[in-house]
């Protein structure tokens, strides 16, 4: 029984969340708006030559979307942590908790990244 228990302990990892470890924060964006935008300034910078204003002004568009895009994910995910701990009853399990602060962490960690 005693290296069953030690086996379990180790395969849930030191924190002992069993199937509830998230790989890691998901990306804020979803690829395809990633791509489009990455599509948008690349067009920016190549008609740069024969249209600087334009692309310019492309490339402030492309900026100001992604922005908005980043504002709204990131709302979002704020919400979805909260809504998992905030209205919980205050027994919560503690690897619960433990859960919800590793995600904030990992959040704040990609944005400094960045």
């Amino acid at each position: 029984m005693y290296d069953q228990t030690r086996a379990q302990q180790a395969a849930d990892g030191p924190d002992g969340l069993a199937g509830r470890r998230a790989p890691g924060p998901a990306p804020l964006l979803p690829s395809d708006a990633r791509d489009k935008i990455v599509q948008r300034l690349g067009r920016a910078l190549n008609t740069f030559p024969d249209a600087p204003r334009e692309s310019l002004e492309e490339a402030e568009a492309a900026f100001d979307e992604t922005t908005a895009l980043l504002m709204d994910a990131l709302a979002e995910r704020r919400r979805a942590l909260r809504a998992g701990w905030q209205d919980q009853d205050p027994e919560t399990q503690t690897a619960e908790l433990h859960l919800a602060l590793r995600q904030y962490r990992e959040t704040a960690q990609l944005l400094l990244r960045l």
